[in-house]
Parts: structure tokens; C-alpha cells; sequence
């Protein structure tokens, strides 16, 4: 019967990833913290992180939390023995946290990975939108440590705690994914009244106690995590449509929908977060102002550079959460996102969704494993780098090294195995100069002339379709 739930569900989370995309918001306001700013400079260097959306909603391979809201929507359907009826449903999902054992979780194996693969930095699900915290908090049992959960007696139950240990070992950046809408909490889905959709569903003004004690848990679980958890540079916060009403966008569909003002503190949580956490990056997602310091473009890379820092979330597959089957992106896909989102200046956080026992698809690895092989020939164009016009045209991006006179030409390719064409045209703006033109990874020379910015570039017949380079070939030009 299970296996049943979880095919009929796959498709449905197929679908989720694309049509829960997040508008960026827009209006920035830049940090005036000094250590924020530098932290924030120094994350942008990066380019190239992990997510990963993990929680018991993995065992069926369903959605992360969205089949538990009450929203007629195409990523919120309930299918399977429990679908008919939203409380048996609801029920017998929550009854996953006594069953769920990833007993296969290394987060060790995981840094050696996504280190190889090039990865500066990971964000990790803490508590996703149906409360289930894979931390020890002390704000609830509904969590991964409590005696209900068979894994608690696992020495490393505390997965939030092991992951950022490991990762931090390696010199990561860490994030810590927090949603602020908790459909657990009793504060914020009020048993008195049915849920009517996402949002909280009691109007905040009338019952000011209960939304008080939504706030208190709210902060006591993100001060938990701010304690307790070693070095978190980043606090990445999701479920946008709890914030202050004055703040809603009315252009943008979902944020229409929000009744209440769903204020919940966010100076006094920031106060208390970088008091423990110097430096601390907030990420109040879609919500602009003093605590978005980068926007998130989901699922999407923007035309152009944008006038900010900013970050693209990507799947490495087709869903946020492990879903059995799922169909990954080629090495060559992940590199040209990579890419393109390096030459409009952003970053990229590429989610893999570890499987109910605890460890990736043996897919993910294999990506990752390709894509470090690509990145230890061409990384140097890739970190520390910014945008630079035109930025890109056809099928070649560029980048600019920070520091020195170094553009990089990224030609991408259609297949894995890189064919370059006889001559290939740069136009770069604002170069008089070149001093020299070497196709990394080749050790062979390229011929070229430059004039007034252009840089015609000759390719010998062998390296046309023997260059051996596989997803992108990168010409590094110095003037």
C-alpha cells in the first residue's frame, strides 16, 4: 500500500518545483552593518552552493509539506489511501515522524561531494512549512530527536547539528533554512478553527495572545539555532506571506491572497540573531527591506544583471524533496546554469533531496563528481568573479575577474562533449589592449587578433573537435 501512495504521488511533486516559483521582490534595501557587508561581499565570491530539502514527507516522496495545505492548488493534492479525507490525511502524515530512520545518514560523505564539485557553501532545511524540525529544539516534540522518532536514538539525531559540523570543517558557508509559517504550530494553525489555507488561520488583531506566542516560539526556535549550533552565516527564511501587511506586493498573485497582517517581529529576531551570530546574512525572503539582504529568483535565472546580490535556488532534479525516479539535470544543464548565473553576477544553490534513508541518489553523486572535473579546469573564471558587459551573446558568457585586467569567455556547449568552431568573435567593451588569449584545459595555443575590443580568435583544426574539454570551453583573455 505504500509503495502505491508513493508512486501515485510522484508526479504531483514533478510538478510542485515549477509552479510554486517565488517573485523576487523588488526595492533593496542594502545592509548598513559593517560585518553583514563584508560577510555579504565575501558570499558573493562563491558562486556555487548546496541546498538540501530533507523532513519525513521524504518517506512518501511527496511534496515537502505543501500536500498538507488546504489550497486547491496542483502541488497540494492529496492522492494515495489517506486522500480522500484531509484530516486522516493530515494525520497519518504527521505519523511519519514515527517511522522516519535515515539510518544511512553521513553528512561527511556528503561535504567530500559537494566539495569536489566545487560547492563554497550549504543551506540546510531546519523546519520546512509543516513543522517538523530536524533540530533538537525545545519548542516542541514534533521534531527529529524526540523519542517518537526512531532515529532519535541514532548518536547523530541531531541532523541540523552534524551537518553544519561537517560542512563547517570543509570551510563552508552555512545556512539555516527556516520556514516562519509552521502549519504545526497550535499558534499558528489554532485548532479552534479549521485551516482555511497557507496562512495563519485566526486573524492576529482579535487574538493577540495566541499570535504573541506564535512570535515567542518563532524566536525561541531561531535563537536555538543561533546558539547551539556552531558558526550559521546565513539565515534563510521562506514562507513569505508571514510578514507585516503593509509590506505586501499586490502585483505579485499569491501575495494577494494574504489576509492578515502576519508581522512577526523580524527586528526584534535580527537583533537577537546577530547578537549571537556576528555578521549574521537575513534572507526574509520576497519581503524587501533592512532583513533581504539578497533575493532568492526561484527555479529561474534573470535576463540580465541585477543591481544587488542575489542567488538563484535550482533543483538538481525536478522536485525540492526526494522523490523516487526523479529526472536529474545533465552535468552539461547544471554547468550552463552555472554559468549563466555567474555572468549576471549571482549565485548559484543547486538542492538535492537526501531519500528517506538518509542518502542521495547515486545520480546526484555521479552530477556532482562531473561537474567538479569541469570546475577544477575553469573555476578560476567562475569564483570571484563579477558581470561584465555584454555580458553575454549566443551562446558565449563572460566574467571578470575581481582583481587584476582578466575576462573570461565561457562558449557553452549542447552536448557533453565540447566542439568548438574554426573562429570564434569576442566583443568586449572598454579594452584596448590584449595582451594574450589561452584556452584553459588545452595546453595548446589559439591564434588571435584584437582590435578596439574585438578579439577574433582562430581555432586549430585539433582542438576543434579533439580538445578533449567537455560542458563549456572557457578562453581566458588577459589586456
Amino acid at each position: 500500500m505504500k509503495k502505491l501512495y508513493i508512486l501515485t504521488l510522484n508526479l504531483l511533486c514533478v510538478a510542485a518545483c515549477y509552479a510554486q516559483e517565488h517573485n523576487m521582490s523588488a526595492n533593496y534595501v542594502a545592509p548598513t552593518d559593517e560585518l553583514v557587508k563584508t560577510k555579504l561581499q565575501n558570499w558573493q565570491k562563491l558562486k556555487f552552493g548546496l541546498f538540501m530539502h530533507w523532513g519525513t514527507y521524504s518517506e512518501w516522496g511527496v511534496v515537502e509539506s505543501w500536500s498538507i495545505c488546504p489550497e486547491d492548488e496542483g502541488w497540494t493534492q492529496r492522492k494515495g489511501p489517506y486522500g480522500a479525507d484531509y484530516n486522516t490525511y493530515v494525520k497519518a502524515y504527521e505519523n511519519l515522524q514515527t517511522t522516519f530512520n535515515p539510518v544511512k545518514f553521513d553528512p561527511d560523505k556528503w561535504v567530500k561531494a559537494a566539495k569536489d564539485a566545487g560547492m563554497k557553501y550549504v543551506v540546510f532545511t531546519t523546519k520546512h512549512h509543516d513543522g517538523f524540525s530536524m533540530f533538537d529544539t525545545k519548542q516542541t516534540d514534533y521534531k527529529i530527536t524526540d523519542p517518537k522518532t526512531p532515529f532519535s536514538s541514532n548518536p547523530k539525531a541531531n541532523v541540523t547539528k552534524e551537518i553544519f559540523k561537517a560542512f563547517s570543517k570543509e570551510n563552508f558557508m552555512i545556512g539555516a533554512y527556516f520556514s516562519k509559517p509552521d502549519w504545526h504550530s497550535k499558534n499558528y494553525w489554532w485548532p479552534y478553527f479549521p485551516p482555511k489555507d497557507r496562512n495563519v488561520n485566526y486573524d492576529p488583531a482579535k487574538h493577540p495572545d495566541q499570535w504573541q506566542k506564535f512570535k515567542d516560539f518563532t524566536y525561541n526556535q531561531i535563537g536555538e539555532l543561533m546558539t547551539d549550533y556552531g558558526k550559521v552565516d546565513i539565515l534563510w527564511m521562506d514562507g513569505g506571506w508571514v510578514r507585516p501587511k503593509s509590506t505586501i506586493d499586490t502585483t505579485v498573485d499569491w501575495q494577494k491572497a494574504i489576509t492578515f497582517n502576519q508581522d512577526i517581529d523580524m527586528p526584534r529576531i535580527a537583533e537577537m540573531a546577530r547578537k549571537k551570530q556576528p555578521g549574521l546574512i537575513m534572507v526574509d525572503r520576497t519581503v524587501a527591506g533592512p532583513y533581504e539582504n539578497y533575493t532568492t529568483p526561484e527555479q529561474q535565472v534573470p535576463d540580465k544583471p541585477l543591481d544587488h546580490p542575489w542567488e538563484s535556488c535550482i533543483t538538481m532534479g525536478n522536485s525540492w524533496s526526494y522523490v523516487p525516479g526523479d529526472k536529474y539535470k545533465s552535468a552539461n544543464e547544471i554547468v550552463t546554469l552555472l554559468i549563466k548565473i555567474v555572468s549576471r553576477g549571482g549565485n548559484l544553490l543547486m538542492n538535492i533531496g537526501p531519500g528517506p534513508d538518509g542518502d542521495w541518489d547515486p545520480v546526484a553523486y555521479s552530477r556532482l563528481q562531473q561537474i567538479g572535473s569541469w570546475i577544477k579546469v575553469n573555476g578560476e573564471g567562475i569564483y570571484n568573479s563579477t558581470s561584465v558587459a555584454p555580458y553575454s551573446e549566443d551562446n558565449i558568457y563572460y566574467t571578470k575577474a575581481d582583481k587584476g585586467n582578466t575576462i573570461y569567455a565561457f562558449v557553452t556547449s549542447a552536448k557533453d562533449q565540447v566542439t568548438l568552431p574554426a573562429s570564434i568573435t569576442l566583443h568586449l567593451q572598454d579594452i584596448n589592449k590584449v595582451k594574450n588569449v589561452v584556452l584553459l584545459g588545452s595546453g595548446k595555443k589559439v591564434k588571435w587578433k584584437a582590435d578596439k575590443g574585438t578579439v577574433n580568435i582562430t581555432i586549430p583544426a585539433a582542438l576543434q573537435t579533439g580538445s578533449g574539454l567537455t560542458q563549456a570551453a572557457v578562453f581566458k583573455v588577459q589586456y
